[in-house]
C-alpha cells in the first residue's frame, strides 16, 4: 500500500536551511526505493513536485538540472534519477556547487566552462571567491528567464571578487516567498510590470504580507519596502521606465540603494551590485589590523609578545606560540598609529567599523565595548543618570545595572517579574506593574525625576518582551523617558524578521516610522477624546495607551553580547544608540566610556566585533534561520521519544508564560497545526513571548537538580549547557550549532534515562520511593521567590509614599564603614527574633545566589522571612555576597540611625525646561 502523499505549501516557514537538505535526502531515498522496486515513481515525483515548487526561489540546482531530473524519472529511468538527485543532494549538502563547474553540468563531466549555462570564471580562480545570488523581480515571462540569465553570467569577468547567480520571480507574493526562503541572496533588482499575487497556493504568507505592508499591490517601491522590513540587509535596486530623476527625490526611495534607468547597459548595475556586496564584506579595522601584522615593525612600547618574538625565541614558552600561531603575535600591538586606531578616540577604522555596525543593526551609533556587556551597561547608566535620578528597573536584571545605579548615584525603583515558583525563575515584568510605578510618581508629582526604564530583553530563560508597546504606553505617561534594553542574549534576533520587532532597535525603528506616519497623531487625538481630560489610574492602567507623536522624544539604548551569539571573542560587546537627544548627553558618554574601557583594549576583540558584524550583514539571515531550526529538531526529539520524554522535558510558551500574557492563545512552536503565521500573532500581539532558540529543560522530573544535571552533561558527556534552575537546565541553541550536536545531545539523554529505567527496574521498591522522594522535593516542595520588599527609611530621605525607590548608592558605602556593620549567620535563632520584634535586618551589600542569578538583597534593603526562608532553602554553592561562615552582612541599627539623621532631600535641581521658564 503507496503512503499518502500530503502537498507542502510554500509557506510553510518553519522549513530552514536544515529542513531543505532533509528535503533531498528524502528525495534521494525514494529514488533509491523506486530503483530498488520496494516504491513505485509516483512517490518520487509527488516528492520532486514539493521539493521543485521552492527550490525555483534558490539558483541552484536551477530549472535546467531540475527539468533534466523531471525528465529522467519520466521516461522511467530509475538508475539515472537517482545518479543525478544523489549528486545534486551532495553539493547542495557540501556547498561545492559554488566553486566547481561541473556541479552545473547535466553529466557532471564539465571540465571547463558551458556558455550561457554555468557562472563564468567559477573555479578558474586561485583564491576562492565568496559566492551570494541575487533576486531578480520581473514582469517578463518565465520562458524568457533563461535568456536573461544568460545575459547576466556575460556580465562577470575573473577579476570580480564574488561570484553570484541571478533566480527570477514574477510577482510580488513570490519575491517575498524568496526572501524569506533563500538565505543566500545578497541584493534584489526590481524591474516594473511584474504581478502581485503568487502563482502558489499560500494563505499563510499573505497573512503574513498583509501584516507587513497597508494594502495589495505590484508597485516596485511598495515591493522594495517590504522586502526592506523583512530583510533589512538586502541592498535594493530598481529598474524603472518613469522619469528616474523625480523618482529618486521621493522619501520613500531611501530604502534603494541606487535607482536605474531600466534601457541603460546592466555592466552599470552589475557593478553597483559586487559594490554594494563590498561595502558589507569591507570590516575596516580587522583588513588594516592584516595589512598592519603583515608589516615589518620595530616595537618599542610596552608589549613584549607583539610580533612574537619573546615568544618564539624562547625554550620555555615557545608552546603557547606553537598553539596560537605566528599571526595573533604579529596583530598584537597598543599603537593606535600605523594604521590602527583608538578605541577610546577612534578617528579611523575603527570610527568607519561602528559606523557599519550602526547600519547593519539599525542604530544611530554603536559603541564597541571589548570589556563586556557588563561593562556596556554600567556605561550606559552612568552617562544617562545622574545623582538623585529615579530609574525604573527589574530587580531581576544583571548585576551590572545594579552597580550601574551605584556609581551614577541614582535611585532604583525596582520592579517585580512575574514568578515561575515550580522552576524557581522569574519571567518579565508585566506592562502593568511598569505604568503603575509612572502613574504613583504621577500621582505624587515626581514624575519629573523619572529619566528611564532599564529592562532585561530577552531574559536569561528567553522571556520576550513586546519592546514597541512597552515603550509607546511608558511614552504616552513620559514622552522624554529613555529606555535601556540589555540583550545581552539577543543581538541575533536583527537578523530574523520575526524576531526583530521585538528587539530594542527594531521597536525604534518601528516607533519612528510611525511617528511620521499622518495617521499617528490623528490615532492619539482620538484615545484622548475617548479617555477625556483627566482619566483615572485605573482606566490608564487598562488601555492600550497612544503617545502623542508630536511630543515624543525617542531614546532608546540597546547592549549587546556579541560573543554570546555571533561570531565574535569572547567579551566582545556593542552598544547601540538610537537618541534623538544623543547631543546632549554625547560628553557624559564619552567620559562613561573613559571611566569603564580599558586604555590597553584587545585587537583581536575589536577585530572579531568587526568581523561578526560581517558575518551577520551577509549571511546572519540563514545562520539564525538554522539556529532556531535547530532548536525545533531538539524540542521535536525530545518530545518525541518515549524514553526521554518520561524523565525529561521541554517548556513550551502555555508553561513559562502566563494565559494572561498570551492573548493569542499560542500555546507551543511545535504545537499541532502551528505555522508562522500564528507564531507571528503572538509576537505582534502578546505582551511576552518565547525565544524560540532558548530551550528550558526539565530535569528535576529525573531526580537530578540544574547544579547536578548540569556537571554530569560536562564531566561525562562533554556537554555544555547555559544555566541551571533548580529542577532545570537552560540549553541555547545559536549559529554555531549543527544537526550533529543534536543528535548527540538526543543520545545522551537517551543513555541517561535507559539508566534511570534500569536502576529503577532493578533497586526494587526503596530505589523507586527514593526517586519519587527526590523528585518531589526538587519539582513540588520548592521555595517560595522572594520579592523586592523595600530600602531602609534611611536610604528614603527624599522617596515618596507609593514608591520603593531608594539611594543605594548610600547603602552600598555603608558596608565600608567596619564598626557600622555586623554579621549574623544564616541559621542564628537571632535573624529569627529580629525578624518578629526588631530592628529590623537591613543589608550592608548584595547577595546574589547562583541559580537563579539575581539579587534577593541589595544594599539598603529590608530583609524580610521570605528572602531568609529562600536562603535557607537553597542548596546552591555559589552564593555572591555570601559567606557562610560570617553570616549576613547587616547594617548596624545605630548605624543606620545616624544615617538617617545626616541625609537630608537634596535640593531640587534646575532642568532646562526650568531654566527656559
Amino acid at each position: 500500500m503507496q503512503e499518502q502523499h500530503a502537498e507542502r505549501r510554500i509557506d510553510q516557514f518553519f522549513s530552514g536551511p536544515g529542513a531543505r537538505a532533509d528535503d533531498w535526502r528524502e528525495l534521494v531515498n525514494a529514488a533509491r526505493a523506486w530503483k530498488d522496486g520496494t516504491q513505485d515513481r509516483a512517490r518520487f515525483e509527488g516528492l520532486l513536485a514539493d521539493i521543485a515548487a521552492t527550490e525555483e526561489f534558490h539558483a541552484y540546482p536551477g530549472s535546467r538540472l531540475m527539468n533534466e531530473l523531471r525528465e529522467r524519472a519520466a521516461s522511467g529511468d530509475a538508475a539515472g534519477t537517482l545518479a543525478l538527485v544523489m549528486r545534486l543532494t551532495q553539493a547542495l549538502q557540501t556547498r561545492s556547487f559554488r566553486q566547481h563547474t561541473s556541479d552545473w553540468d547535466v553529466h557532471g563531466e564539465s571540465e571547463g566552462e558551458i556558455p550561457d549555462l554555468l557562472p563564468p570564471a567559477l573555479g578558474h580562480t586561485g583564491a576562492r571567491r565568496p559566492y551570494f545570488e541575487v533576486l531578480i523581480v520581473t514582469g517578463v515571462p518565465s520562458t524568457s528567464w533563461a535568456g536573461l540569465a544568460a545575459e547576466w553570467r556575460r556580465l562577470r569577468r575573473p577579476v570580480d571578487s564574488f561570484i553570484y547567480e541571478p533566480v527570477f520571480v514574477g510577482s510580488a507574493e513570490d519575491a517575498f516567498c524568496a526572501a524569506m526562503l533563500n538565505p543566500d541572496l545578497a541584493a534584489v533588482i526590481i524591474n516594473e510590470g511584474f504581478q502581485y499575487r503568487s502563482r502558489h497556493n499560500a494563505p499563510v504568507l499573505r497573512e503574513l504580507t498583509a501584516s507587513i505592508q497597508s494594502k495589495e499591490t505590484d508597485s516596485p517601491l511598495m515591493l522594495a519596502q517590504t522586502l526592506k522590513r523583512v530583510r533589512p540587509e538586502l541592498d535594493l535596486y530598481l529598474m524603472s521606465n518613469q522619469r528616474v530623476e523625480e523618482l529618486a527625490g521621493r522619501p520613500e526611495t531611501s530604502v534603494l540603494r541606487r535607482i536605474f534607468y531600466s534601457v541603460e547597459e546592466l555592466l552599470e548595475l552589475h557593478l553597483s551590485v559586487l559594490e554594494g556586496v563590498q561595502d558589507r564584506y569591507e570590516t575596516p579595522f580587522f583588513d588594516n589590523l592584516k595589512k598592519y601584522a603583515q608589516r615589518p615593525i620595530g616595537t618599542f612600547h610596552a608589549l613584549p609578545i607583539a610580533r612574537g618574538k619573546s615568544v618564539f625565541k624562547s625554550d620555555w614558552i615557545r608552546d603557547m606560540g606553537e598553539f596560537y600561531g605566528p599571526n595573533l603575535f604579529l596583530a598584537e600591538s597598543s599603537a593606535t598609529t600605523g594604521g590602527l586606531d583608538s578605541l577610546l578616540e577612534p578617528t579611523g577604522n575603527i570610527k568607519r567599523a561602528q559606523e557599519k555596525a550602526a547600519r547593519a543593526f539599525g542604530a544611530d551609533q554603536v559603541f564597541f565595548v571589548t570589556n563586556g556587556t557588563s561593562t556596556s551597561n554600567k556605561m550606559a547608566v552612568q552617562a544617562l543618570l545622574a545623582q538623585g535620578d529615579i530609574a525604573i528597573v527589574d530587580r531581576n536584571c544583571h548585576k551590572s545595572h545594579h552597580y550601574g545605579m551605584v556609581l551614577a548615584g541614582a535611585q532604583p525603583l525596582y520592579v517585580e517579574a512575574f514568578p515561575m515558583t515550580e522552576y524557581s525563575m522569574y519571567g518579565a515584568v508585566p506592562l502593568r506593574t511598569i505604568k503603575q510605578a509612572l502613574l504613583n510618581l504621577r500621582a505624587e508629582g515626581r514624575l519629573d525625576r523619572v529619566k528611564m526604564v532599564d529592562l532585561t530583553n530577552c531574559t536569561f530563560d528567553g522571556h520576550i518582551y513586546n519592546t514597541r508597546r512597552v515603550m509607546e504606553e511608558c511614552l504616552a505617561i513620559k514622552p522624554d523617558l529613555i529606555f535601556l534594553w540589555d540583550e545581552a542574549w539577543f543581538g541575533f534576533a536583527r537578523f530574523s524578521p520575526f524576531l526583530r520587532p521585538r528587539t530594542a532597535m527594531g521597536a525604534a525603528n518601528d516607533i519612528e516610522a510611525w511617528m511620521r506616519e499622518p495617521g499617528s497623531a490623528q490615532a492619539y487625538d482620538k484615545q484622548r477624546a475617548e479617555l477625556g481630560e483627566n482619566p483615572s489610574a485605573e482606566v490608564l492602567l487598562k488601555t492600550r495607551l497612544i503617545p502623542d507623536p508630536r511630543k515624543i522624544r525617542l531614546r532608546v539604548y540597546q547592549t549587546n553580547s556579541t560573543h554570546k551569539s555571533m561570531s565574535a571573542i569572547r567579551q566582545g560587546s556593542m552598544l547601540f544608540v538610537k537618541d534623538v537627544e544623543f547631543h546632549t548627553v554625547e560628553a557624559q558618554f564619552r567620559e562613561a566610556v573613559f571611566t569603564h574601557a580599558s586604555t590597553s583594549p584587545n585587537q583581536q576583540l575589536i577585530a572579531s566585533l568587526d568581523v561578526a558584524r560581517r558575518q551577520m550583514e551577509l549571511e546572519g539571515y540563514g545562520l539564525v534561520a538554522n539556529a532556531i531550526e535547530i532548536a525545533f529538531a531538539i524540542r521535536k526529539a525530545v518530545a518525541a521519544n518515549p524514553l526521554i520524554s518520561k524523565y525529561f522535558s521541554v517548556l513550551g510558551a502555555d508553561k513559562m508564560v502566563p494565559a494572561e500574557f498570551r492573548g493569542s492563545g499560542f500555546t507551543d512552536f511545535l504545537a499541532d497545526g502551528v505555522n508562522w503565521g500564528q507564531v507571528l500573532r503572538s509576537l505582534h500581539d502578546d505582551e511576552f513571548c518565547l525565544d524560540p532558540t532558548r530551550i528550558t529543560l526539565v530535569c528535576g522530573t529525573a531526580a537530578y537538580d540544574g547544579t547536578q544535571f548540569k556537571g554530569l552533561l560536562a564531566s561525562r558527556y562533554g556537554i555544555q549547557v547555559n544555566k541551571t534552575s533548580r529542577n532545570s537546565v537552560l540549553l541555547q541553541s545559536n549559529i554555531n550549532n549543527t544537526r550533529s550536536d543534536v543528535a548527540h545531545l538526543i543520545r545522551v539523554l537517551a543513555e541517561i534515562a535507559g539508566e534511570i529505567e534500569h536502576d529503577l527496574s532493578q533497586g526494587g521498591v526503596n530505589a523507586v520511593k527514593a526517586f519519587d522522594a527526590r523528585v518531589r522535593s526538587l519539582m513540588t516542595d520548592v521555595p517560595d521567590l522572594p520579592n523586592f520588599s523595600r530600602f531602609h527609611d534611611s536610604f528614603r530621605a527624599d522617596a515618596g509614599e507609593k514608591t520603593n525607590e531608594g539611594d543605594i548608592r548610600s547603602g552600598f558605602y555603608s558596608a565600608y564603614d567596619a564598626a557600622g556593620c555586623e554579621y549574623i549567620r544564616l541559621a542564628d535563632a537571632e535573624i529569627d527574633r529580629r525578624l518578629r520584634n526588631g530592628p529590623e535586618l537591613v543589608s550592608a551589600n548584595f547577595v546574589i545566589p547562583y541559580p537563579p542569578g539575581f539579587p534577593i538583597m541589595v544594599p539598603g534593603q529590608v530583609i524580610t522571612q521570605e528572602a531568609i526562608d529562600f536562603m535557607r532553602k537553597l542548596d546552591v554553592k555559589e552564593i555572591h555576597g555570601y559567606n557562610a561562615v560570617q553570616g549576613l552582612k547587616l547594617v548596624r541599627p545605630e548605624a543606620l540611625a545616624r544615617l538617617g539623621e545626616r541625609r537630608r532631600p537634596p535640593a531640587p535641581r534646575l532642568r532646562p525646561a526650568d531654566a527656559a521658564e
